[in-house]
């Protein structure tokens, strides 16, 4: 991660499916590097179940928009040709890219096999509730179209351990596929007491040849798009110990600066100091714990404790793993774990994790952009803006905070040798009011303004270096030093 790193999700649950995003992509890079931007993260650019699949029911990994499968040739996104275009945009603006990965489960499948299986109860995965009997699943993947082409595995019923559909009785159910040395992961999340199956056609990881293509196909994929680093999809649901083996194959490859982010699900503190320290801390992780705490905080308003935002999060826990981020798409309205943090406390939101000294910030497309469904929130693109500015040129340096009362907190970055000039941020969930925060004696007989323009009067810091920032109610202001 560079220095005041910031990465950009680009892309949102609703996209219209048009196949222009690598375009815009490729056209916007110039303003993203303008802005602060250092990362780029892309939706899953692989052939999925149709273009109007968002890329997370993923049907053939080494489809980049290349071969005429699932009804088109394209992705949701672009054309493979067009995603290289993309990626070449970014990285001459020294852009780097991460690429969403896929790895859990298979989608969209092209033939069926007949199998034993047995039910489990969906909230109790690991109890039958019937006993084995054959069924016929969707889980043949010949991919006829790719005709061999850079890999010639074909997927079978052995390669998968679970699936959601007989095709003789036409039953919907958690169906666990019966096999020689073939039983759910022990190492996945504990969720509904083994969350190993989540949907489609759930990969066989503890099959070793499908660890033998999928370490493979890696390789293939790093090589043939040449992102700079992975984001790794619902890894709750995979085995942890191929996981650790797949970060450690990715590091000796590519190098220990190969980017690589997680993406688990969960709430509890100790799941996630769990799941580090068996991948041996080779992976950042998102903070889904701060997410929440910002989503409570947007709804209960100035009954929330501001002192107790950072509570329970990763990037308090692990500041160096952490990935802090505010929506994303799964986040959105209409998703299974929809928790659109209120539009009134995003900008809050967004200065805690844009001008903190701790964790690597993600922006949401939704959230600068606009969100494809009408009724949606409209965005914050201006504060968005203008919390990078800041980043970029004032947040450096040394945190002091003032977290000292229960609905008006702030904090103050003292700046370094590059970037002297430092910042002050207040911000309440309540009524207007006033902080006195100490900035340094340096900055003594400065005139300070609030870079957002919330807030007109200026402010003098005083002999000591104390400031008295004002900020009005339900806002964030963020004051620096005024250059003539």
């Amino acid at each position: 991660m560079s220095v005041n790193g910031v990465i950009f999700q680009y892309f949102e649950w609703y996209l219209e499916d048009n196949g222009t995003l690598w375009k815009r992509l490729k056209d916007d890079a110039s303003h993203l590097k303008e802005i602060g931007i250092t990362s780029v993260w892309i939706p899953p650019c692989f052939k999925a179940t149709g273009t109007n699949d968002t890329g997370y029911g993923v049907y053939d990994v080494y489809d980049l928009g290349e071969f005429d499968q699932k009804g088109s040739i394209r992705t949701k996104y672009g054309t493979k040709e067009e995603l290289h275009q993309a990626i070449n945009a970014l990285h001459e603006k020294g852009l780097n890219i991460y690429a969403d990965v896929v790895l859990n489960h298979k989608a969209g499948a092209d033939g069926t096999d007949k199998f034993i299986a047995i039910e489990v109860d969906p909230n109790d995965r690991k109890t039958p509730v019937s006993d084995p009997y054959e069924i016929e699943g969707w889980v043949r993947f010949d991919f006829n179209a790719r005709n061999n082409k850079y890999s010639d595995f074909k997927w079978r019923w052995e390669h998968f351990n679970g699936t959601d559909f007989d095709n003789i009785s036409g039953k919907k159910a958690i169906f666990r596929i019966i096999g020689e040395n073939k039983n759910w992961s022990e190492d996945v999340s504990l969720e509904f007491g083994n969350y190993d199956y989540l949907m489609f056609a759930n990969v066989d990881y503890m099959h070793p040849n499908v660890q033998k293509e999928v370490l493979k196909w890696i390789s293939w994929f790093v090589k043939e798009t040449h992102v700079d680093g992975l984001r790794f999809d619902a890894v709750k649901h995979i085995n942890s110990h191929f996981m650790k083996m797949l970060l450690t194959h990715l590091h000796n490859e590519f190098g220990n600066t190969f980017y690589a982010v997680g993406e688990y699900w969960e709430s509890n503190k100790l799941a996630i100091d769990s799941y580090l320290r068996t991948i041996n801390y080779q992976m950042d992780m998102f903070d889904v714990v701060l997410h929440y705490n910002f989503y409570k905080a947007s709804l209960e308003g100035k009954n929330f404790d501001m002192r107790k935002i950072f509570d329970d999060t990763l990037v308090k826990q692990h500041p160096s793993l952490s990935v802090t981020f505010v929506n994303n798409h799964d986040s959105q309205i209409g998703q299974s774990l929809e928790s659109n943090v209120k539009r009134w406390f995003m900008p809050l939101a967004y200065g805690l994790i844009l001008l903190r000294a701790d964790g690597f910030p993600c922006i949401f497309y939704g959230d600068y952009y606009g969100l494809t469904i009408k009724e949606s929130m409209s965005p914050i693109r201006d504060e968005i803006y203008k919390l990078l500015h800041i980043r970029q040129n004032n947040a450096y340096g040394n945190q002091i905070d003032y977290f000292d009362d229960k609905n008006l907190i702030g904090w103050v970055r003292l700046g370094n040798e590059e970037h002297p000039n430092g910042c002050a941020i207040v911000m309440t969930n309540g009524n207007p009011g006033i902080k006195k925060m100490n900035v340094g004696q340096m900055h003594h007989g400065e005139i300070w303004v609030d870079k957002m323009r919330n807030i007109e009067n200026p402010v003098l810091i005083d002999e000591q270096g104390n400031g008295i920032f004002k900020v009005m109610g339900g806002s964030i202001s963020v004051y620096s030093h005024q250059l003539i």
